[in-house]
């Protein structure tokens, strides 16, 4: 590599281990644990790529990243982020970052992704409208690299108009996923309609529900079980020109490869909605995940007003060690119950076994 990577961090040891691994690849490093600091060096003109944590002593980041653009448009900026959330990495693409990385992050794949901004060829972006009000906070949880890359997927087709899919199995949170890409697009202020057969087949429906959404998003739930009439309508449906045409996201449990070979999913349809598509993770590809998940749904049952309660760590094991073949959904209930019936604070390996049944044993 060549080139000079400003790096801020306010922990030391990353600063340290970052400067001697782009050094050893060569590159001349300037590293800092002010963000004061790292924008006087962009402000000089120094660097060609950033790497900048977000939360940081003396600011965000993430705030710093429209001032740096501003300065030095095209300046490859990097984030790294022990928030590693799908609030950061929403974030991150809104403020224009080049990548973004959660904390802990691999540091090869940090190098190869700084090795390619230092070889990318940036233009200038073009200016963003202003953001619309937005929730703040989404109730997408999960640190595996899985939900991660979910996460920068999510952030990059938000505001594409292009139809969209989106698959996983059964209580995944797939509507969760649906509902967010709405919720921080530029759509968002626009109508979010649900769509079935029913409202597909109805005389005059499909005219109806472009004049209901008005632009916004239309969802249209498992696709592969519409009927023959109901799919050649919403083909046409995606046809109609115009400057107010609907986003069209569909959701599916199944392969729709396979729907469309077997004959139950039209070929065009199946065409025009999976140019781009979302897989959501099982939860058994993304254990990792359990004890955050855990954590929150605790929380939020507390909130709703069930006792205070408190996860031991024989039950950690135990949800750890859970199929869950329903998913998120399955331990979302799994953990109110728990909840509900522990007799103390701390949620014993018993409870949990108990409200889990024979399936819990090692």
């Amino acid at each position: 590599m060549d080139g000079t990577v400003l790096v801020a961090d306010d922990d030391r040891t990353i600063r340290t281990v970052l400067t001697q691994a782009l050094t050893r690849a060569g590159c001349k490093v300037h590293a800092t644990s002010s963000l004061t600091t790292l924008m006087r060096w962009v402000g000089e003109g120094k660097g060609d790529v950033v790497i900048s944590d977000v939360m940081m002593p003396d600011g965000n980041g993430l705030e710093m990243l429209p001032k740096i653009q501003e300065d030095r448009p095209g300046l490859p900026v990097i984030v790294i982020s022990a928030q590693n959330t799908i609030m950061t990495a929403i974030k991150a693409e809104e403020a224009e970052a080049y990548d973004y990385l959660p904390k802990p992050f691999d540091l090869p794949e940090l190098m190869k992704r700084t090795a390619k901004a230092l070889a990318a060829k940036r233009v200038a972006p073009v200016p963003r409208a202003d953001a619309k009000e937005r929730p703040e906070e989404l109730p997408l949880i999960g640190r595996s690299e899985v939900m991660q890359t979910l996460y920068r997927l999510i952030a990059r087709v938000m505001n594409t108009d292009l139809p969209l899919l989106v698959t996983g199995e059964s209580g995944t949170g797939k509507s969760l996923i649906v509902q967010a890409i709405h919720d921080f697009s530029d759509r968002r202020t626009l109508p979010f309609v649900h769509a079935d057969s029913a409202d597909l087949i109805a005389l005059e429906g499909p005219s109806r529900l472009l004049a209901q959404v008005k632009g916004g998003t239309l969802v249209i739930d498992e696709l592969a079980d519409l009927p023959e009439e109901a799919q050649a309508r919403l083909v046409r449906m995606m046809d109609v020109p115009g400057d107010h045409a609907p986003r069209f996201i569909a959701s599916s449990q199944k392969d729709l490869a396979k729907s469309m070979e077997s004959g139950d999913l039209r070929q065009d349809l199946y065409y025009r909605i999976c140019g781009s598509e979302l897989h959501v993770p099982a939860l058994r590809e993304r254990v990792e995940d359990i004890p955050l998940l855990a954590e929150h749904f605790l929380i939020k049952a507390e909130n709703e007003g069930a006792p205070h309660r408190e996860l031991s760590e024989a039950a950690r094991e135990v949800l750890h060690r859970f199929a869950w073949p329903g998913n998120v959904r399955q331990l979302e209930n799994t953990v109110r119950r728990l909840a509900l019936t522990s007799r103390s604070e701390e949620i014993t390996q018993a409870d949990a076994e108990a409200v889990l049944g024979p399936q819990a044993g090692p």
